[in-house]
């Protein structure tokens, strides 16, 4: 059998942890990014700042155009510093464990179903220690109820 590489996009609300966007693909590029946008649910216009690492799938002239349509403002992490996207990488290294170690997906329409189902999974019902033994979006309703 011959083993196929596909790729994961996550966008995170940092605020809760919140997957608000993913995208599975067969290439690491600017298109498996901009499905991840497309799948976001919330207007793109309340977004305010896209920080990510230095890969060429993000700092290039298609996402530029999103950004700058959008009005998102851009942040790349400064070479060499793991820290500044170290809660992407925290989520990526739990979404390995969680979802993909020692699985071998038949598909990329089977990776993509088991991602939805993930996703919602560990937006919903996943309780996260950092949120106060919370959802993402239990976290967030409840600090909305405090804002109301």
């Amino acid at each position: 059998m011959i083993q196929v590489w596909n790729y994961v996009c996550i966008l995170l609300d940092l605020y809760n942890c919140e997957i608000v966007g993913y995208s599975a693909g067969k290439r690491k590029d600017a298109a498996l990014v901009q499905r991840a946008f497309s799948s976001i649910k919330q207007p793109l216009r309340k977004i305010k700042i896209f920080n990510t690492d230095r890969g060429s799938e993000f700092k290039n002239v298609g996402i530029d155009e999103l950004l700058t349509k959008y009005k998102i403002k851009r942040s790349l992490s400064h070479k060499g510093n793991p820290y500044d996207n170290a809660v992407a990488e925290a989520t990526f290294k739990i979404l390995k464990t969680e979802l993909i170690k020692g699985k071998q997906f038949q598909t990329l329409e089977q990776l993509a179903l088991e991602l939805f189902d993930y996703v919602n999974w560990y937006n919903n019902i996943r309780m996260h220690s950092s949120l106060g033994y919370l959802s993402p979006v239990e976290c967030r309703i409840s600090s909305l109820k405090k804002v109301v």
